[in-house]
């Protein structure tokens, strides 16, 4: 499964990099909200609690859907622009059409890109609600019988919460986001749009040329299509009318955000420090090369050190070429390092790739 992206020819310019604090304080309400899976930010986190009231701490899990796996599209950027503060951010989220406000939440809230979903909530979504959680539903309801009230609470909750624990935090935070901004930029005046494809789980499928791919996806002639790893299915164009943003953030890290919302920039938040999520298909080419007993044998045997194939198949009894079998697929799932000796090629196993398989694969669920 993946989101596909149709570009114009690299050179459109329309691709831009765009600091976002709002968007950076949506991340940090994440944080909060699921700081197991954010541990560098434990710092922030144990901060905040302890600077924030009860009321606010309450508030803060109210709202939480909108900030979870799949945030409101709302808490990005939603034009593109000069840079600007946390207020001017806020002041466009109130001036949203209040339907695509309602849309964006319901997305949210059921946690799909569900192109049906209209300006007026039926009972058919607050049914879909229910069977989600009972405080989803509740907001749904809200939702439907005052979007206004309802956006007005949550913008006042944004503007509490950022003043409590996120406004001394955002100078520091700024700083880290303009160092990677400006090397994004470089990057972007260098390979124009084709900045894309260096994101890792990003690859390039080639160009519509009018056949019967491109009159598939609705693409022109000589139009760039770049496929991103994700767990759904979905195609957005980017253009000059409607560019892509990158948005580069520190508390987000370690998740890979796209949002596509018709009518609005195509949007992708990153990790600022170039921390990334592995693609799906590599987490499950680690999982099934570990599922053989004779791999996970081979696993122990190089562990500590480094070890010759002729030396692991004695100690194994196994043949040379069964034991090169066996390596291969470990090197193919990346979970072995190798270094040559003459002509002795010595493989040793990535401790750390296995160690991080558990919270790898949960990033990549959590994408």
């Amino acid at each position: 499964m993946a989101v596909t992206l149709l570009l114009d020819s690299p050179g459109t310019g329309s691709v831009a990099v765009q600091q976002s604090p709002l968007a950076e304080l949506c991340a940090c309400l994440h944080v909060f909200d699921e700081p197991g899976h954010h541990p560098a930010s434990a710092g922030w986190v144990a901060r905040a609690h302890a600077e924030l009231d009860t009321a606010l701490l309450a508030t803060a899990a109210v709202w939480a859907p909108l900030w979870g796996a799949f945030r409101a599209r709302y808490l990005l950027p939603l034009s593109a622009g000069s840079r600007r503060t946390l207020d001017d951010e806020l002041r466009e989220v109130a001036g949203l059409p209040i339907g695509d406000f309602v849309a964006m939440t319901a997305q949210a809230l059921i946690g799909k890109n569900d192109t049906e979903l209209g300006p007026r909530l039926g009972d058919d979504v607050l049914h879909r609600l229910r069977l989600i959680s009972s405080s989803r539903m509740e907001i749904g309801a809200r939702l439907r019988a005052d979007p206004e009230g309802v956006r007005g609470e949550l913008l006042d909750f944004l503007a509490a919460f950022a003043a409590a624990a996120f406004d001394a935090e955002w100078p520091a935070l700024r700083r880290e986001l303009e160092r990677d901004g400006a090397l994004r930029e470089r990057e972007l005046r260098r390979k124009g749009a084709m900045v894309l494809a260096d994101f890792p789980t990003a690859s390039v499928a080639g160009s519509a040329t009018g056949s019967a791919t491109g009159s598939a996806t609705g693409a022109s002639p000589g139009r760039l299509r770049l496929v991103f790893d994700k767990l759904y299915n979905a195609t957005a164009r980017v253009d000059d009318h409607r560019p892509c943003l990158l948005v580069p953030t520190v508390h987000g890290r370690p998740h890979f955000v796209i949002k596509h919302y018709p009518g609005y920039p195509v949007v992708i938040q990153y990790s600022a420090d170039g921390t990334t999520t592995p693609t799906l298909e590599t987490a499950r080419r680690r999982l099934a090369a570990l599922q053989d007993p004779t791999r996970l044998r081979l696993c122990y045997a190089i562990l500590r050190n480094p070890v010759a194939t002729a030396e692991l198949a004695t100690q194994l009894g196994m043949t040379a070429p069964q034991v090169s079998r066996h390596l291969r697929r470990l090197r193919e799932a990346q979970l072995v390092h190798t270094h040559r000796r003459g002509s002795v090629v010595y493989y040793q196993l990535d401790a750390d790739a296995i160690e991080r398989l558990g919270p790898d694969l949960l990033s990549v669920l959590y994408r």
